[in-house]
C-alpha cells in the first residue's frame, strides 16, 4: 500500500514538473529546450503539437495555483503526450521514479473516451522568482460525464464530445429574459 502511494506521488511529481521541468533539464544537459516567453519553455506549444491534443488552457487561481488543462482525444493521444522527448526527459530528470507495475493509464479501460489533464502548480512565495521551487504539484485525468450544460460556448473544447451536453446558443438565453 505504502509502495503505490510513493509510486504514485512520484508520478504525480514526475508529471507536474511539465510546467517547469523543462527549463531545468536544459539547464543541466545540452539539450535545448523549447523557446517560449521569459525564457520559459513552451508547454502549452508543445501540448499543442501533440496528435491528439482537443485543446490547451492555462490559468492562474484565486490561491496561487498555476494551472494547465489539456484536453486529449483519447487515451493514445495521452500516451503520445506521456511518451514525448520531453514529458521523458522530465521523468529522466526525476530519476524515472519506479515504475508502475500495470504500466501508465492502466486505469482508463475504456480507449475512446476523451481525457482532461489538469497540471496545477503553486509557486513557493518564499522562492524569490526561482521556478523550481514550488509548494504544490499535480497531475489529475479526468474524463466527461453525461450531461451538463454550455450556453454561448463551452470550457472544452467544442471538438469534445460530451454525451448529453446541451449546447445552446446565447440568444437563447437572452430571448427568455425578454418575454
Amino acid at each position: 500500500m505504502k509502495r503505490n502511494i510513493a509510486r504514485e506521488i512520484v508520478l504525480a511529481a514526475a508529471l507536474g514538473l511539465l510546467l517547469f521541468g523543462p527549463a531545468i533539464v536544459a539547464a543541466q544537459t545540452n539539450a535545448p529546450a523549447p523557446p517560449a516567453r521569459g525564457g520559459f519553455p513552451d508547454l502549452v506549444g508543445a501540448l499543442k503539437a501533440t496528435p491528439g491534443v482537443l485543446g490547451v488552457d492555462t490559468a492562474q487561481t484565486g490561491s496561487g495555483k498555476q494551472v494547465i488543462f489539456a484536453w486529449f482525444e483519447n487515451k493514445q493521444a495521452v500516451m503520445t503526450w506521456y511518451n514525448s522527448e520531453l514529458h521523458r526527459g522530465l521523468m529522466a530528470s526525476l530519476g524515472g521514479g519506479p515504475p508502475r507495475s500495470e504500466g501508465p493509464l492502466a486505469g482508463i479501460k475504456d480507449e475512446t473516451i476523451p481525457v482532461l489533464a489538469v497540471a496545477s502548480v503553486t509557486p513557493d512565495a518564499a522562492a524569490n522568482g526561482d521556478f523550481r521551487k514550488v509548494r504544490q504539484i499535480s497531475i489529475e485525468l479526468y474524463t466527461p460525464l453525461p450531461g451538463g450544460i454550455a450556453i454561448g460556448g463551452r470550457f472544452a473544447p467544442a471538438s469534445m464530445t460530451v454525451p448529453g451536453l446541451m449546447d445552446l446558443p446565447l440568444s437563447a438565453v437572452t430571448r427568455q429574459e425578454k418575454k
